[in-house]
């Protein structure tokens, strides 16, 4: 049998103390004496924030969701807050998804934040990440917190920090919490609640959010327009049954049909293997229903319904399911075209995208004299162009991960609010004889047909951190010269900044922060970018490639070529 490390032996002993509670000492004695490999990947670092926030598998340990790691995270958000806003009276707004143990982890949360005399508004029950994003800035909040793992495996649990504007936390605050946190020692963590700085929210929050989403997301679609669309929704067992069937029937929308077996929260998400609406899978039962209903559009939402998969009908008449890109595509045009109709467009107005989504976003917005603004992956990264950028008007914006932001009342991605967006698309475009998807295939035509997939290779524990830690020391060391036949003329490496031109042999400064992500392009317009998950044991893929589509009809046949090319590529670079 395998033995523990020294090393690791020492900080679990460190948690056999009267700082930590009976049963976490007990699990803890259970893998110093039984499964070194489990004690090993629980203390070996110490969960950190990502692109989302912190996210891991909940357990005992350092490395692990508990209520220690998030009681510190907590401490330390206290202590930052009455730095950053002396002599303030603090407040923070929390809520929680339906993962297993997600209510239990916001009570004591806020119970820690009541320690430290911060009022705190606590959602009663679930709610999904928007709501939690609009409460932020609706209540006058200086933070807000939610307890979530998106769509993560069912062992997931999160944390994710909003900051006064709404959005998740970014520079320079991002670092002054990380620093604060790890000068904590565990024996610092403030759990004397004071129940009288906790107040319990619901009705009223909710009937602000919705009517919100209602407003931002509708756009003069007709009453008998609205009847004649048929919905399937679901909401993968996840918080959006709170929200989106609540905003559709707001927004005039009448045949909505649930998919039963999904709509009551469950973090064990009995009836999918993962509930991230990026799978196909996840849809099976939604697009069943839809079959049986005749319905002319799907939607479904992850657990902390902040991101939607939508599937339509083809010109055959086939349901099928659109990536992130595609659903981005059609979103920014319908809102850039509404925006020209309304007299709202203007130089100042701007969609913004991250670095690994479809380059063919940024033809359509400047073909509307738009300005186009690409940001790290992560919403809060868009949320801060808008807070940095006041005088700028702000349509819109995405991602590939299936994330959408319609307007700025709420400063992440919601789905709920998209939700709206999608069926008022598909409502629109149906009443003019048209459809989403015929629509999305004209688009093609204008700005050129564009193909990405992603491709994750899961890497778990500390030899595959070292692993994805290597596969872009080797990016960077030796890089690729040529791809699918085409020369690289281009890589841009958000870690050192810099962006070298292979062709003009020549360098220029990136603006974007510091990431650790590589991207390639060819002289053909191919795009790789590699980067490591911020909240996964996973080292991303984004491909990129485009030819030009002169008609509709020729589709079908010109995007075949584009997945074998992807295909060629994966096979070249080993990337399966």
């Amino acid at each position: 049998m395998a033995q523990n490390k020294p090393e690791i032996l020492a900080k679990a002993q460190a948690w056999l103390t009267e700082i930590f509670d009976e049963d976490t000492q007990k699990e803890i004695k259970n893998l110093i004496d039984n499964n070194p490999t489990e004690l090993e990947d629980s203390f070996y670092k110490n969960a950190a924030f990502g692109t989302g926030g912190m996210r891991g598998i909940m357990g005992v340990g350092t490395n692990r969701i508990n209520k220690y790691t998030l009681g510190k995270n907590t401490q330390g958000l206290s202590n930052l807050l009455k730095t950053e806003f002396p002599g303030e009276k603090l407040k923070v707004v929390i809520a929680y998804d339906c993962r297993n143990n997600s209510k239990e982890l916001a009570q004591m949360v806020a119970e820690v934040f009541s320690a430290n005399e911060i009022e705190v508004y606590l959602f009663s029950e679930l709610r999904p990440t928007p709501e939690l994003s609009f409460a932020v800035k609706y209540l006058d909040c200086h933070a807000g917190i939610v307890l979530t793992a998106s769509h993560n495996p069912p062992e997931y649990n999160g944390y994710k920090v909003y900051w006064q504007d709404g959005g998740q936390l970014v520079p320079p605050q991002d670092a002054k919490l990380i620093d604060v946190i790890n000068k904590l020692d565990y024996n610092q963590v403030n759990f004397e609640a004071k129940p009288d700085f906790i107040n319990k929210i619901d009705s009223d929050v909710d009937k602000a959010f919705q009517q919100a989403s209602v407003q931002n997301g509708s756009f003069d679609t007709t009453p008998a327009a609205k009847d004649d669309l048929k919905i399937v929704f679901t909401s993968l067992h996840g918080t959006a049954c709170k929200t989106n069937p609540q905003i559709l029937e707001k927004a005039g929308y009448k045949n909505v049909f649930l998919v039963e077996d999904q709509k009551e929260p469950n973090g064990n998400f009995p009836t999918v293997k993962s509930p991230n609406p990026e799978e196909p899978e996840a849809l099976q039962m939604a697009l069943e229903l839809a079959e049986e209903k005749n319905a002319d559009i799907v939607i479904g939402t992850d657990p902390d319904g902040d991101r939607l998969g939508v599937a339509v009908r083809d010109l055959n008449g086939k349901m099928i399911l659109l990536n992130g890109n595609q659903t981005m595509l059609i979103m920014t045009w319908f809102l850039l075209e509404k925006h020209k109709e309304q007299n709202k467009l203007s130089e100042n107005s701007f969609v913004a995208s991250t670095i690994v989504s479809t380059p063919m976003l940024k033809n359509i917005v400047e073909a509307y004299g738009a300005q186009y603004h690409e940001v790290l992956t992560g919403f809060k990264w868009i949320a801060k162009l808008i807070k940095d950028h006041p005088e700028l008007d702000f349509v819109g914006g995405g991602e590939e991960s299936f994330g959408y932001m319609v307007g700025d009342f709420v400063r992440d991605k919601d789905a709920a609010t998209a939700t709206l967006l999608a069926c008022e698309i598909a409502a629109q475009m149906k009443a003019n004889g048209t459809s989403f998807y015929q629509q999305l295939l004209q688009l093609y035509t204008e700005f050129g047909l564009y193909r990405e997939e992603l491709t994750s290779l899961v890497k778990k524990g500390i030899e595959g951190e070292a692993e994805i830690k290597q596969m872009l020391i080797d990016l960077r060391e030796k890089p690729w010269k040529e791809i699918d036949g085409e020369k690289v003329v281009l890589i841009e490496d958000y870690h050192t900044s810099i962006a070298t031109n292979l062709q003009e042999r020549g360098e220029q400064k990136l603006t974007i922060p510091k990431s650790n992500v590589l991207i390639y392009y060819t002289e053909n317009g191919t795009k790789i970018a590699a980067r490591p998950s911020g909240t996964e044991p996973k080292i991303k893929f984004y491909f990129s490639v485009n030819s030009q589509l002169e008609k509709v009809e020729d589709f079908e046949t010109e995007n075949a070529k584009l997945a074998d090319k992807i295909q060629r590529i994966k096979n070249e670079l080993q990337l399966g």
